[in-house]
C-alpha cells in the first residue's frame, strides 16, 4: 500500500512537469519563431533496482515497477507556418538555416525574424539585440537611406537593401539540431560549430514571419489529457492514505 502511494507520487510529478512544458507552449503561440516542446514519459525500475541493490528480469517483487517519470524534453524543429504581415522589418527564412544574434559576448541562432531597424540604422531584435550580417558584423544600414527607402528592406536572398547596399544577413546552420539548446523564448544556443549557408541555399520571405510551431488546440487538448492524469494521480494517493488511515485505525483499536 505505501509503495502504491510512491507510484501516485510519480506519477503525479511527472504529470506536473508535463503540464509545466505545455503550459510553456501555450505562452509561446504568438512568438515568432518558437518551437514548441514535448515531455518524454518512461516507465521507472523499482527503487531497489535503481539503487543497484536488485536486477531486472530476476522475477522477484522488485520487478513491479517505479511508476512512470518524464525522461528528457525534446523540441520540435519543424518550420512553423510563415504568414504575411505587412511589415517591412519582418523577415522569415524559408527552408533550412537560422538568423545569428549577438547576445552580450554569445552568438545565438533564431528563426523569429521580427526584426527593428533603429533610428540610427541598425537592425536589432525586438529586446534590443544586434542581428549579425554573414561576416560577422552587426547589421548597419545608412539611416538618411532608411528615411527615404520606399520598397522593401529585404530581398528573397535574405539581404538587407537599404540605399543601394545589399547586406547578406547571417542564416546558418548546425551540424545537427540535437547540438541546439533552447535560451529563452525563440533564441537557441549552438554547443557545436554553425556554417553560414551558400549562397545557392539561401531563401527568404520578404515582410513575413515564421510563426510559432505550437497548435493551440493540440496543445490544450494535451492539457486536458495531463490534467486528468495528474487528478488521478492525486485521487488515487488520497484513496491509499485514506485506506492506510483505515488499517491503522483497526489495528489501534484492536490492541
Amino acid at each position: 500500500m505505501v509503495y502504491g502511494l510512491y507510484i501516485s507520487a510519480e506519477g503525479a510529478q511527472a504529470q506536473s512537469r508535463r503540464l509545466e512544458v505545455i503550459a510553456n507552449n501555450l505562452a509561446n503561440v504568438d512568438t515568432p519563431g518558437f518551437k514548441n516542446e514535448f515531455a518524454i514519459l518512461e516507465a521507472r525500475d523499482s527503487e531497489a533496482i535503481n539503487q543497484h541493490l536488485d536486477s531486472p528480469g530476476n522475477g522477484t517483487i522488485n520487478n513491479i515497477g517505479g511508476g512512470v517519470m518524464v525522461r528528457d524534453t525534446q523540441t520540435n524543429f519543424k518550420p512553423g507556418p510563415i504568414t504575411p504581415t505587412g511589415n517591412r522589418d519582418d523577415i522569415a527564412i524559408r527552408g533550412e538555416g537560422y538568423f545569428q544574434i549577438q547576445h552580450g559576448d554569445q552568438v545565438m541562432l533564431t528563426r523569429g525574424g521580427n526584426f527593428v531597424f533603429s533610428p540610427d540604422g541598425r537592425l536589432t531584435t525586438q529586446e534590443g539585440y544586434p542581428v549579425l550580417s554573414s561576416d560577422g558584423d552587426p547589421v548597419q544600414v545608412d539611416p538618411e537611406a532608411k528615411a527615404v527607402h520606399s520598397g522593401e528592406y529585404f530581398n528573397e536572398r535574405g539581404e538587407a537593401v537599404i540605399g543601394g547596399e545589399a547586406i547578406p544577413l547571417a542564416i546558418a546552420m548546425p551540424e545537427s539540431n540535437a547540438d541546439l539548446v533552447k535560451f529563452g523564448k525563440n533564441f537557441f544556443r549552438s554547443l557545436g560549430p554553425v556554417e553560414q549557408l551558400p549562397e545557392e541555399q539561401r531563401s527568404a520571405a520578404p515582410g513575413m514571419l515564421e510563426r510559432s510551431s505550437a497548435n493551440p488546440i493540440t496543445e490544450m487538448m494535451a492539457m486536458i489529457e495531463t490534467t486528468r492524469a495528474y487528478e488521478s494521480n492525486i485521487n488515487m494517493i488520497k484513496s491509499q492514505d485514506e485506506a492506510l488511515g483505515n488499517l491503522l485505525g483497526r489495528v489501534l483499536r484492536q490492541t
